[in-house]
């Protein structure tokens, strides 16, 4: 379901959005629609990369360290 909004804008701003607009065969309301989206979408894929991330470093890696001989193994005479 779409609902309208109101927006204030400069002026020029606003002839701007219409020459865009028309370039493209579409409108201005549509032209926010399609930004507003596209910083939804990122915002998203940015949450869900932040999870996998934090996910990953709350497992840890393996990173194959394996603990040298003790002292006294090393220094035995």
């Amino acid at each position: 379901m779409k609902t309208n909004i109101t927006l204030k804008l400069d002026r020029e701003l606003l002839r701007r959005a219409k020459v865009i607009a028309a370039e493209r065969d579409t409108s201005v309301s549509a032209l926010v629609t399609e930004q507003l989206e596209k910083a939804v979408r990122e915002r998203d894929g940015y949450e869900q990369a932040k999870r996998r991330a934090l996910a990953l470093l709350k497992k840890g890696f393996d990173l194959g360290y394996k603990p040298s001989a003790s002292r006294d193994d090393l220094h035995e005479r």
